[in-house]
């Protein structure tokens, strides 16, 4: 599986590439699944181009773009886009249209009860475990484990010459507990080594403007659409033998 991570945290002065809005949100997730693209990751914004989970943008960005592809679309549930974990919850349980998943990151406040949440609405679970926290113990240590959708192992580690050892070391803590198949991804520079190494271990991966701004070679990448490409192209590449 190779997801497309459409805006992340970026705003407008990450360039006009970034969709904010949910029809540019739309427009570009059917450009990325046209490109090869099976799964949908998006960040409901503001009019000002804040994260949000309020259930008027979660609707407005999910029923724009299942308006123009038919794969699954998910949604973060950062702890930055609410004030505090009750109203996160809050937040989640008032929502009208519903993703099919919705990443929680497992270090946060209040990840525990969000995630049931979510499950007791029927929203897929991705386990964020994001390297440099202890999230991967207390994922693995959670009863809720063995029902989430994915684990969404996150590497942070921003070095393109310590990443792709950062994201085996986060591998190493995540361990094979619970069976949940893992999705893989870097960040900044990061992102294309880390990306190789899920194609070398058979592992999903992602790529989109949320994790990088730029191709491989440095040029800026035009679109979530031609950053799917060249993940592919790359992925393939490192999953054939020498």
């Amino acid at each position: 599986m190779m997801q497309v991570c459409l805006n992340g945290v970026r705003g407008a002065g990450d360039g006009v590439a970034v969709p904010m809005s949910p029809g540019d949100s739309a427009e570009s997730a059917a450009g990325a699944v046209r490109a090869g693209a099976s799964d949908v990751h998006v960040h409901p914004k503001t009019p000002c181009g804040q994260d949000t989970l309020s259930p008027r943008a979660v609707a407005a960005v999910l029923d724009a773009i299942r308006a123009r592809v038919d794969v699954p679309v998910g949604v973060t549930t950062g702890a930055w886009a609410e004030s505090g974990p009750a109203a996160r919850l809050a937040r989640v349980r008032s929502w009208t249209v519903l993703p099919d998943h919705a990443s929680v990151t497992w270090h946060e406040p209040g990840a525990e009860e969000l995630a049931a949440a979510l499950l007791d609405r029927g929203i897929g679970v991705e386990a964020g475990v994001r390297s440099g926290t202890d999230g991967a113990a207390r994922f693995t240590a959670s009863p809720l484990a063995p029902r989430v959708l994915r684990v969404l192992a996150e590497v942070t580690d921003p070095s393109p010459r310590t990443a792709e050892d950062s994201a085996l070391a986060l591998l190493a803590d995540i361990g094979t507990a619970h069976g949940a198949p893992v999705l893989l991804h870097g960040a900044e520079g990061g992102t294309w080594p880390v990306l190789r190494l899920a194609g070398r271990l058979g592992l999903a991966a992602r790529i989109g403007l949320e994790d990088t701004l730029v191709l491989p070679d440095g040029r800026r990448a035009a679109s979530n659409a031609e950053l799917v490409a060249e993940g592919l192209v790359r992925y393939e590449a490192a999953r054939r033998p020498s």
